[in-house]
């Protein structure tokens, strides 16, 4: 009996799992840089020393970080993002197909099953990895904002000091605008490149271009929509307790101050290519480790 392909070939939990964990991890460490030249922007116009650098572009960003401070810089906060795909976005990418086959029930897959396994995936990995997401960005922001000292020295620090001041919810600060965040994300980026997928692989092969084309074209959607809400989640997550009473009056002080705040980092939002290069990693080192255990069970 003649087994299946590779690519025909069903992936175990175990493979799935493991290949989003490292290609989430990939991607990370290479778009690193560019989101904390995007956090960094997002949260600039709340320095509240006179002499701080101000930066308008994202190469601004980066080249000034990299010249005042060191290129190392550029991946503070690296271990807290690190922890972040591996708890964030494994879960979410790794359970999304077993997901949508369950809101399926033996039917035929639609919109609804894709846009409500988007949801609960990413619902679930906000609640689990939340505070990676506090550390790592309170450590991407400049360390001297709220005063001459530095807030914290490390990551684990952080989230010690985290946890006795501002008490354990305090890891989970921003929660709200997050799982916000997600549900725009998860009814464009993950639908959006399913749909696209769906549609280019009757016409190209399904490799690298297909995967490509599909996750930048997604990639483009969700920013346009998410950039506001990103904005709000990562002044709530990094602003001192009390400056905003709620993540509402975050917003509406935005609003009143100056409307654009809410596209501040656009442009890193849109080139930091973690998805992209997440999806592309996770679809082929998916395939690669499906092929070489097809190999090793036939050796055996």
């Amino acid at each position: 009996m003649v087994g299946l392909t590779a690519s025909d070939a069903p992936p175990t939990m175990a493979v799935t799992i493991f290949s989003a964990g490292v290609a989430a991890g990939v991607a990370d460490v290479i778009t690193f840089p560019l989101d904390t030249a995007k956090v960094r922007l997002q949260i600039q116009c709340e320095c509240q020393t006179s002499s701080a650098v101000r930066c308008k572009s994202v190469l601004g960003t980066i080249t000034t970080l990299a010249k005042t401070r060191g290129p190392m810089k550029l991946y503070s906060g690296l271990p807290a993002g690190l922890q972040r795909q591996i708890s964030f976005a494994s879960l979410r990418i790794s359970l999304y197909e077993s997901i949508q086959e369950f809101f399926t029930t033996g039917k035929e897959s639609n919109l609804g099953s894709r846009v409500s396994a988007g949801l609960t995936t990413g619902s679930m990995a906000v609640f689990i990895g939340q505070p990676t997401e506090v550390v790592k960005v309170r450590l991407q922001a400049p360390s001297r904002l709220h005063g001459p000292k530095p807030r914290y020295t490390g990551t684990y620090n952080a989230y010690r000091i985290i946890a006795t001041t501002e008490g354990l919810t305090g890891l989970w600060k921003g929660s709200t605008p997050n799982l916000t965040r997600i549900v725009i994300i998860s009814c464009t980026e993950l639908v959006t490149y399913d749909l696209m997928k769906e549609a280019l692989v009757k016409k190209l092969t399904d490799d690298v271009p297909c995967h490509f084309v599909s996750v930048v074209i997604a990639g483009f959607c969700t920013t346009v929509l998410s950039s506001p809400v990103d904005v709000v989640k990562t002044r709530s997550v990094n602003c001192l307790l009390g400056r905003y009473t709620s993540v509402s009056d975050c917003s509406m002080m935005m609003l009143r101050k100056d409307h654009r705040l809410f596209f501040k980092g656009f442009v890193p939002s849109f080139l930091l290519g973690s998805w992209n290069i997440t999806v592309v990693c996770f679809e082929q080192l998916k395939r690669e480790l499906m092929k070489s255990r097809q190999t090793m069970d036939r050796a055996t």
